[in-house]
C-alpha cells in the first residue's frame, strides 16, 4: 500500500496517494479550519493484490479536539471524539484508530473527517494518514521525508518588551539550513555582524518559534514567530544572504571531506557571524564565519598549491548510449586498468555525480586503444548543481591524439564547485561511433593557514551522545549563492515549469533530450 497522507501545515497542502476535497472549511497557515457540519474527504487507492489485516488511521489535531466523526468507506470509526489537548493551543494531538482490513477496497477508498453539526468549536486540522498496521510509521516517514524537502521557512515575527502585555511586529525570520541529511532544526541562535543575538526554539512541526532577543544597545525581549511559508530550496531563496560551504570534519589530526552546508538565516537585521543549532536527530553544530562583509557573504578564497585527482569521489557516470555486450560501458572511464567506453554516433553525452560538490580545475582524456576516427574532437564540460540546468565550464575544438591510450590534460577556463559534470562530445574525427579510455577529475589544493586566509567558517559538529569533531567550510561559488547564480536558479525554474507543463517540445531538441528530461522529471516527482 502506497503511503497515504494529507499534510495541512502548509498552503498548499502536500498529499501522498490522495485527492482531498472539503466543506466548509477555513484554509490557514498551519491547518485547515472545520465548522459546524464542515468535512474533508481524502481519496486514495489501495492496490488489486494487497491484502492488509488492519489499517490505522491517524488524525492530528492542534490543541484541543473539537468533536469529530471519522468514516472509512462510509463505516464509522469514531464519532464525536474529542480528546484534551495534554499540551500548549497550539500543541499537535494525534489521534489513532484502528480500521479491520476488510473495511478497504482494492481500488478507490474514502477517509472522511467531519465535524458535527452543532458545534461551537473549530476542528483544527493538522494531518492525516492512512497505513496498514505491520507497517504504521511508514506514511508518517513519508510525510516527514517531504516536510524536509521543503526547508526553506519563513516566519512572521514578533517581539516584546519584558514585563509589557503588547507584542509588536518585528522583520520576518528566513531560515534554511541544510547538512545533506533532510533533517530540520529544533532549537537555533546565532549572533548578528553588529552584536545583536537571539536563541529560539522551534515547535516539532515548524509551524512557529518561541525564544529570546537581545538588541545592538543591550536591550532583551521576548521574541515569538508563527510559520508564513515554506519551500523545496531553492525557492525562497532569491534575493537572500544564502552561504553555500564545501565542507570538512577534523578526525584525529586529519580533515575529511563531509559534503555541503547550506545557511540561510536572516532576521531583517544585520548579517549572522555565529550560528549554532541543534536538529531533531540530536546532532548540534556551531560555527563561526570569517570576513563577512556588508551584504553577509564570506570572500571566496582562491584555489593555491598543487592538484588532487578527485576521480575516486566519482559516485555515478551515465552515458547516453554504450556497448554492454562487449563490456564498453560508460563505468570504464573510471578504471585505471586499460579499457574503454563505446558509443553509436558522432556524438555523446557523458554525466558524473560527485559525492560531494567541488571545483574541478584540470581534466584529463585518455584515447582509446584502436580507431582513431572515434577520438574525440570538440567538446565542452559543464557543471550543475541540481542535474537540470547547465553551466559551461570549459570547451575544445580541433582537439587530436596522436597516438593510443593518450592522456591529454586541460586547463579549466571557468572552475566553480558543482555536485554534478557532463562532457557534452559534439564531434569526433570522422567515425560514426565514439570512444574513450579514461576521464580524470582534479581540483586545486586550498592551502590552510592565515598566510592564506582561514576557512570561510569553523566550528565543530557532535552527533546524540558523541564527542564533538572540528567543522569548517569553503565557500561554494554557483547558483543562488550570488546575483547571477540567481539568474541561473530563476532559469532552471522556468525550464523546469515548461517541463511540467508537458512542453517537451520546446525543451527537448531530439529524442535523446526528451529522454533525459521525462527520466528527470519522474525523479523529481519521486523525492517531491
Amino acid at each position: 500500500m502506497e503511503p497515504v497522507f494529507a499534510d495541512f501545515s502548509t498552503s498548499p497542502a502536500q498529499l501522498s496517494n490522495a485527492v482531498v476535497t472539503h466543506h466548509r472549511c477555513g484554509i490557514a497557515p498551519s491547518h485547515l479550519a472545520l465548522g459546524a457540519g464542515g468535512h474533508i474527504k481524502v481519496d486514495f487507492t489501495v492496490g488489486e493484490r494487497e491484502e492488509i489485516d488492519e489499517a490505522v488511521v491517524t488524525v492530528t489535531v492542534l490543541g484541543a479536539s473539537a468533536p469529530m466523526d471519522v468514516l472509512l468507506n462510509g463505516k464509522t470509526l469514531a464519532e464525536r471524539l474529542a480528546i484534551p489537548a495534554d499540551g500548549g493551543h497550539g500543541d499537535p494531538q494525534d489521534t489513532v484508530l484502528t480500521a479491520p482490513g476488510e473495511l478497504l477496497a482494492a481500488g478507490d477508498n474514502v477517509l472522511e473527517v467531519r465535524s458535527p453539526e452543532g458545534t461551537d468549536t473549530l476542528l483544527r486540522l493538522r494531518a492525516v494518514t492512512v497505513a496498514p498496521t505491520h507497517d504504521r510509521d511508514r506514511a508518517e516517514r513519508a510525510m516527514a521525508a517531504r516536510a524536509a524537502n521543503r526547508s526553506v521557512v519563513a516566519f512572521s515575527a514578533e517581539v516584546r518588551a519584558p514585563g509589557s502585555t503588547a507584542w509588536q511586529l518585528a522583520p520576518r525570520l528566513l531560515l534554511h539550513i541544510d547538512t545533506g541529511e533532510r533533517v530540520m532544526p529544533a532549537q537555533l541562535s546565532w549572533r548578528g555582524a553588529d552584536g545583536s543575538e537571539a536563541a529560539v526554539g522551534l515547535s516539532a512541526d515548524l509551524s512557529r518559534f518561541l525564544g529570546h532577543r537581545r538588541t545592538v544597545d543591550g536591550a532583551v525581549t521576548e521574541y515569538r514567530g508563527t510559520l508564513t511559508d515554506r519551500w523545496a530550496y531553492p525557492e525562497g531563496t532569491t534575493g537572500a544572504r544564502l552561504h553555500r560551504f564545501s565542507t570538512e570534519e577534523g578526525h584525529d589530526g586529519a580533515w575529511f571531506p563531509s559534503g555541503e552546508l547550506r545557511l540561510l538565516l536572516d532576521d531583517g537585521g544585520a548579517p549572522v557571524e555565529r550560528v549554532s543549532w541543534t536538529d531533531r536527530r540530536g546532532t548540534t553544530a556551531s560555527v563561526g564565519l570569517s570576513r563577512v562583509n556588508s551584504v553577509g557573504t564570506p570572500e571566496v578564497r582562491q584555489p593555491v598549491g598543487g592538484l588532487r585527482d578527485i576521480t575516486r569521489t566519482v559516485a555515478d557516470v551515465e552515458a547516453s548510449d554504450e556497448f554492454y555486450a562487449a563490456g564498453e560501458v560508460a563505468e570504464n572511464l573510471l578504471s585505471k586498468s586499460p579499457s574503454k567506453w563505446l558509443a553509436d554516433g558522432d556524438t555523446a553525452v557523458l554525466d558524473f555525480t560527485l559525492e560531494y560538490p567541488a571545483a574541478v580545475t584540470v581534466y584529463r582524456l585518455t584515447s582509446a586503444n584502436d580507431a582513431p576516427e572515434r577520438d574525440p574532437e570538440e567538446w565542452e564540460l559543464q557543471g550543475s548543481h541540481d542535474g537540470g540546468h547547465w553551466t559551461t565550464v570549459d570547451s575544445r575544438t580541433r582537439e587530436d591524439f596522436r597516438q593510443r591510450y593518450e592522456t591529454k590534460e586541460y586547463p579549466v577556463a571557468s572552475p566553480a564547485s558543482y555536485a554534478r559534470y557532463r562532457l557534452s562530445i559534439t564531434d569526433n574525427h570522422g567515425s560514426e561511433q565514439t570512444q574513450l579510455s579514461r576521464v580524470q577529475f582534479l581540483t586545486a589544493e586550498v592551502a590552510a593557514g592565515p598566510a592564506h586566509g582561514a576557512a570561510d567558517f569553523t566550528g565543530y559538529r557532535a552527533s546524540r551522545g558523541g564527542d564533538p569533531v572540528g567543522y569548517r567550510g569553503t565557500t561554494v561559488p554557483g547558483p543562488w549563492s550570488d546575483t547571477a547564480g540567481r539568474q541561473e536558479g530563476q532559469e532552471a525554474g522556468q525550464a523546469l515549469q515548461k517541463l511540467l507543463a508537458g512542453d517537451l517540445g520546446e525543451t527537448a531538441r531530439g529524442l535523446d533530450d526528451a529522454a533525459r528530461l521525462v527520466a528527470k522529471l519522474a525523479a523529481y516527482l519521486k523525492n517531491s
